[in-house]
Formats: C-alpha cells, structure tokens, sequence
C-alpha cells in the first residue's frame, strides 16, 4: 500500500482519534511526522509523543490531549498536498484565528509554527493550519 500524502493520513489519524475521543493514535512514523508531533506537543496541542522502534520504520504514538473531556484539537487542515503546494514568504504566513490557532510552515531550517516562522523571518511551504 503506497500513500501519497502521508502528513494528510496523519492529520486524519489524530482528527479521527480525537472526535472518536480516543486516549491516542498510532501511525507508521517518519521524521517529517516525529517533528510534526515535536511541534504540536511543543505549542500543546497534543499531550505527548513517542517514537517506536518497531519493524522497518518505526511507529509514531501520539497521545491527545483533552480539555473538559472536549479534544483541544478542534481543527486540523491539511493546507499544502503533494498535488498542490503551498508556499508562503514571511509576511504572507496566515494568522489562524487571530492568532488563537497556529500554522505549520516547513521553512529552510526546518518545520515551524507561524509566529517562529514570521519572527525568524522565514518562508516555506504551509502544511497545515490547527486549531
């Protein structure tokens, strides 16, 4: 089974587990997904992530975070596909929800949230938007 667009599969994987309001999700892992994770546990979206040694590739275990029993996640969009990508300069990184929400930028010194990202004064590619 080959997938092409596996950061969509893990966004879907964490919206799914989340609306399902499961403890975690496991997903086949890679580094552009352990750093996603890094990212999403780093501003708390997530409330932890571990990376599996197990067969060829590993496997990514992400633990969700809930708040009042409601998933802090309330919205992950996938905003750049391999069909179609997205690449913003500094200046034209969205503000997600006033700000209330964060954009991850894949920028030249690696993945970033928007405010680093605009405070580094780096562009990239605009995976997703959370909030």
């Amino acid at each position: 089974m080959s997938m092409t667009d596996p950061v969509a599969d893990m966004l879907s994987r964490i919206r799914n587990g989340a609306s399902a309001g499961q403890r975690r999700v496991e997903m086949p892992s890679s580094r552009l997904k352990a750093e996603l994770a890094r990212l999403l546990h780093a501003n708390h979206y997530i409330a932890d992530y571990k990376v599996l040694e197990d067969g060829p590739r590993g496997l990514l275990r992400i633990t969700l975070r809930y708040h009042n029993e409601q998933p802090v996640i309330r919205e992950l969009k996938r905003m750049s596909s391999p069909g179609l990508r997205r690449y913003v300069k500094s200046r034209e990184i969205p503000r997600v929800k006033n700000g209330l929400g964060m954009a991850i930028v894949s920028t030249p010194k690696g993945l970033m949230s928007d405010r680093d990202a605009r405070a580094a004064n780096l562009g990239g590619e605009l995976l997703a938007v959370i909030w």
